[in-house]
């Protein structure tokens, strides 16, 4: 099973490359990097919430503080190599403290939804309110309401002036992408990813057979806030600027539709539900006629009501089914053929 897990994911990862190659001689470089910036961060949600059975409603606070953390670390550092590195880590250890105060704390998913969400609206209204001359850090200044610009964006390592921007950010975020999905898909095939699993189907039993579900659960929320720090990271080099915005509710609200409409318990599911949807934003983004968020709600609707386990997990199923239909009849009609060879 587990090999065959890998053998798919292998093929993913090729789909993947063939892809990268063949996305910009359809769309730009600039709106392809935000679209696979979108797929991370939904991946990171995907992890925890399709694997571990945690519905995270502040999946944007990791993914902000990956942004603040990179903008704050290299306009001191005037590089990019250790601000990434504390993009993942900054956003990994509150990600870890903040499951491990609601895991040891035997929250239910309705309180945990609430803790999260109540947490987004904290750090939401705090930024907005960082504009004064007080709020900074080293030489970097917050911004408030009005954002943070002028930091070092990524660049080659060891060499801030050899910036890494358009098609060449594009292809660092498209290979980072599939390295963490590789990672994050050997994760899920070792004992602690299988573990994680059968907690989301019966934690209770799990801990009656010896595990500490609630440490491992604090690690696995760390390891996709850290996921979304990633993201936030690549965003704040692709966008220049980091704004409290990226704090919103609506990005939160947003990550929860990618992921339900590409479909959860895969991984794949939800990076192209992100960039599917994403992509969708921008183009509404450039009409005024319809509201996009009204567009957005009424996709979200059809699909749980038409296909409710998501998009891929319904064309895989359905690719299935077929599968299994046809098989038998290749079955039969080989023994029939060797019937009249033997005869």
């Amino acid at each position: 099973m587990e090999s065959t897990k890998l053998r798919d994911a292998a093929w993913v990862v090729l789909a993947g490359i063939v892809l990268m190659f063949v996305a910009p001689l359809v769309l730009n470089y600039y709106t392809l990097t935000l679209l696979v910036i979108y797929g991370l961060l939904a991946l990171s949600l995907g992890l925890i919430w399709g694997f571990g059975g945690i519905l995270c409603f502040g999946q944007a606070v990791f993914y902000g503080l990956g942004a603040y953390a990179y903008a704050v670390s290299a306009a001191n550092i005037g590089e990019s190599t250790m601000p990434m590195l504390i993009a993942i880590a900054v956003p990994f250890v509150f990600a870890f403290l903040l499951g491990a105060m609601m895991f040891y704390g035997r929250l239910t998913d309705v309180y945990l939804g609430v803790i999260t969400l109540v947490v987004t609206l904290i750090f939401f209204r705090f930024m907005n309110t960082t504009a004064g001359p007080e709020y900074q850090i080293g030489t970097a200044r917050l911004g408030g309401y009005n954002g943070m610009p002028g930091y070092q964006t990524l660049n080659v390592p060891g060499d801030p002036s050899a910036y890494i921007y358009d098609s060449s950010l594009y292809y660092v975020c498209f290979v980072i992408l599939l390295v963490v999905y590789v990672l994050v898909r050997l994760l899920l095939a070792s004992p602690f990813g299988r573990i994680a699993v059968a907690i989301r189907e019966n934690e209770s039993r799990v801990e009656l057979m010896g595990y500490d579900a609630r440490f491992r659960k604090s690690v696995l929320f760390a390891i996709g806030g850290g996921i979304a720090g990633l993201a936030g990271a690549l965003y704040a080099s692709w966008a220049e600027i980091v704004t409290p915005g990226l704090f919103s509710l609506g990005q939160s609200a947003e990550i929860i539709i990618w992921c339900i409409v590409g479909g959860l318990g895969t991984l794949v599911g939800p990076v192209l539900g992100a960039a599917a949807l994403g992509y969708l934003k921008f183009a509404l983004g450039q009409q005024t006629a319809v509201d996009n968020v009204l567009i957005m709600g009424l996709i979200l609707v059809v699909v749980v009501l038409v296909l409710p386990r998501g998009v891929v997990p319904s064309l895989m199923s359905a690719f299935g089914s077929s599968s299994r239909r046809n098989r038998p009849n290749a079955v039969r009609r080989g023994r029939r053929g060797r019937g009249r060879a033997d005869g």
